[in-house]
Formats: structure tokens, C-alpha cells, sequence
């Protein structure tokens, strides 16, 4: 089933599966329990830098992450291209991640670390951030 025909399908009901704007960010529509903010980044990497970009990761930036406590649920190179990668880290809200983020890429340890490494790598990236579920979050974990 295409993604027309499921939006256009009379079963279809939006409330399931989007969070209603609230204060509360862990109340969800129609009863589901949404406790995890998972941030996803894909990264467009500069052309036939993508094996060293996952070194670097690998190497030096994963585990300044762990060091950090860095939740990073799953990564790596993207099966649709040579130049794409991705990274996916989850939060307990917007606020632990703006400042999660902010302490970490702030940090003398990134900032003279792999920081310079690694941006020398990436073309552009785009992140969004999403609500999911316990079970969900753990069907993404590698």
C-alpha cells in the first residue's frame, strides 16, 4: 500500500499516530505513552569522505558521547548513496536535549578534539526530532 492510498484510505485516522500540541510533551492521542525524544540526523557528506567520517565516528566522537552520557540509539553509513550518513540519539525532552547539546558542543573536549576532523567531512546535515514509544525506541537500538 502506497503512501496515497493509505492517507486516502477511510480507515485512516490521523489522531493514532500524532501527538496533539501540549505543554505536556508525554500525553499522546487516543492513550499511546510517548516518553522519549529521539533526534535523527542525516549527514550529506562531502564526496569519498564517508569511510574516514566513520573512523572519526567510531574512534573519537562515539565514545566522547558515551563520556558524556549520550544516548545514541543507532548510526552509520546510509544504504542509498555513498555520501549520506546518519545518527540517531534519544533525550528524555526538548529542554535535556538543547542542553545535552549545548554542553557537549560547547566542551573544550569536542571543541579540540575530533570537532575540526569531522565538520571537514560533512557538506550540510538536517535533523528532526520525533516522539516514540518504549518499543519503538527499542526497535531502532542496534
Amino acid at each position: 500500500m502506497g503512501l496515497r492510498h493509505s492517507l486516502a484510505h477511510p480507515d485512516h485516522d490521523p489522531g493514532r499516530y500524532y501527538r496533539h500540541a501540549a505543554k505536556d510533551h508525554s500525553k499522546v492521542t487516543k492513550g499511546i505513552d510517548v516518553n522519549h525524544f529521539v533526534e535523527v540526523r542525516s549527514y550529506n557528506l562531502k564526496p569519498g569522505t564517508r569511510d574516514e567520517f566513520h573512523r572519526l565516528f567510531l574512534e573519537e566522537a562515539f565514545p566522547m558521547l558515551q563520556r558524556w552520557n549520550v544516548d545514541v540509539v543507532a548510526y552509520g553509513p546510509s544504504l542509498h548513496d555513498e555520501n549520506s550518513y546518519y545518527l540517531m540519539r534519544r533525550f528524555d525532552s526538548l529542554a535535556h536535549r538543547e542542553q545535552s547539546e549545548d554542553s557537549f558542543y560547547g566542551s573544550v573536549e569536542w571543541r579540540q578534539g575530533p570537532r575540526e576532523a569531522i565538520i571537514a567531512c560533512i557538506e550540510n546535515y538536517a535533523e528532526i526530532v520525533i516522539e516514540l514509544d518504549e518499543a519503538a525506541l527499542q526497535g531502532l537500538r542496534k
